[in-house]
């Protein structure tokens, strides 16, 4: 990611974001010099960006749109049908396309994912596409990814990298090419239990007052709309209290039932927060029987 931004971007460039992003995006643009361009889209879309919405965005500075399906914090995923469309209306604009695929194997409910490069062919060579075997694979600790793109692109990212962290080791480049040229047997095994989770989480959190969770299609996190709680007292160990901000919420619960949830300001606006289902089960029922005791008793 870091790589891209900074062999795409020049200072005072625009980079479209879709919003509620992954909180290294909007930085690793702005280390580039570029300026990031938030689109957001609530609950009410299913948090996914329509054209309309990114027409309005656009100015004579826009020169890339950042595209995540599945996405991380939301798991929304955008059907084949948006992808083309909103492809095709990037390539209308001349814009570069910046695709996160990381969580293209974890899908649900037959949602099939899409990648925006071969549905929106008229992109040609300004499409880049980023992955790596941290999701998919349960690989998070050997920090393997790749991009794919133009052959100047892949050059200049080449020598960036050079002079940076050099190169991830052997080791892991030999993990990650089993990992990426095995079956996905495994995988397939690890989507079942997310799936069961998904749907655990997704109706403890429906089942408290003041909460709204969309069903995600992809990726292995929910974002739990919360604004109805905002202004609420709370009972504390030291009396009570009154969060404003989802960041306040978040510390709040962290605090008085030990669940760790980020809150929207990391990945967007205030008023959402985003829990993984990627835990065992037992932990997952304790952390929303936490959740649905300690919110119920807003008042």
């Amino acid at each position: 990611m870091y790589n891209t931004f900074a062999t795409l971007v020049d200072p005072g460039d625009e980079v479209i974001v879709p919003t509620p992003f992954w909180t290294t995006y909007p930085e690793a643009i702005r280390l580039a010099g570029g300026v990031p361009v938030e689109v957001f889209a609530g609950p009410e879309q299913d948090y996914l960006v329509t054209v309309e919405q990114l027409e309005a965005a656009v100015t004579d500075k826009s020169k890339i749109l950042l595209f995540v399906s599945p996405s991380n914090p939301t798991g929304s995923v955008y059907s084949p049908e948006q992808v083309a469309e909103i492809g095709k209306w990037a390539a209308s604009k001349g814009l570069w396309v910046v695709t996160d695929e990381i969580y293209e194997h974890l899908t649900y409910d037959g949602v099939p994912f899409t990648s925006i490069a071969t549905a929106a062919p008229e992109l040609g060579d300004k499409v880049v596409i980023l992955n790596g075997v941290a999701k998919t694979y349960a690989m998070t600790g050997w920090r393997v990814g790749w991009m794919i793109g133009p052959a100047d692109v892949i050059k200049a990212a080449t020598n960036l990298q050079s002079h940076a962290t050099s190169n991830v080791s052997n080791i892991m480049q030999i993990a990650a090419l089993a990992a990426v040229s095995g079956p996905l047997t495994a995988v397939d095994e690890m989507k079942v239990a997310f799936d069961r989770r998904r749907k655990a989480i997704v109706a403890g959190l429906n089942a408290i007052d003041g909460v709204e969770c969309p069903t995600p299609k992809g990726a292995f996190y929910v974002y739990a709309d919360v604004r109805a709680l905002l202004g609420k007292e709370f009972p504390t160990a030291a009396g009570t209290a009154t969060p404003s901000t989802s960041a306040e919420l978040a510390a709040l619960i962290l605090d008085e039932v030990e669940v760790a949830v980020v809150p929207g300001e990391a990945f967007g606006p205030s008023g959402y927060l985003r829990l993984s289902y990627a835990l065992g089960d037992e932990d997952l029922a304790t952390g929303v029987a936490r959740l649905q005791d300690f919110l119920g008793k807003a008042k």
